[in-house]
């Protein structure tokens, strides 16, 4: 299954939520992306039909196992792109929205890649603390 950018969206949008709430509802979604209610309902109602997430008796929104590595792996992109763009000098905002349109279409393979050479740029910034010349 290939989740479309919007769908990648909303997961991360649900993941981040939660990090910081013990419940997510559907109008914090659409405040924090911005989008209007009928947007996000059918949104959830394709995440829902996908098997991303779950809606309990309160209608608190949560994601299953599923939705959950999806949303932690875009998270996660989002996260070390923006790094990356802020370490070579982008401004933070440049950086976040960029990172945001990548994210969602970098390949798993330039993306591990982009991962091994930011590990090997730090791991040579703190041997060269240590070992000063």
């Amino acid at each position: 299954m290939s989740l479309q950018e919007s769908g990648e969206m909303y997961l991360e949008a649900i993941y981040v939520l939660s990090k910081n709430s013990d419940s997510v509802r559907g109008i914090d979604i659409g405040e924090y992306l911005g989008y209007s209610k009928p947007s996000v309902s059918r949104a959830l109602g394709l995440l829902k039909d996908e098997g991303m997430i779950l809606k309990d008796e309160n209608g608190f929104i949560i994601l299953t196992e599923k939705g959950a590595a999806h949303a932690a792996r875009i998270y996660e992109r989002h996260t070390v792109l923006k790094k990356l763009f802020m370490d070579i000098g982008v401004d933070e905002e440049t950086a976040t929205e960029d990172a945001c349109r990548i994210e969602h279409y970098i390949s798993d393979k330039t993306f591990e890649a982009v991962k091994a050479s930011i590990k090997k740029a730090d791991e040579k910034k703190k041997a060269t603390k240590k070992n000063p010349r």
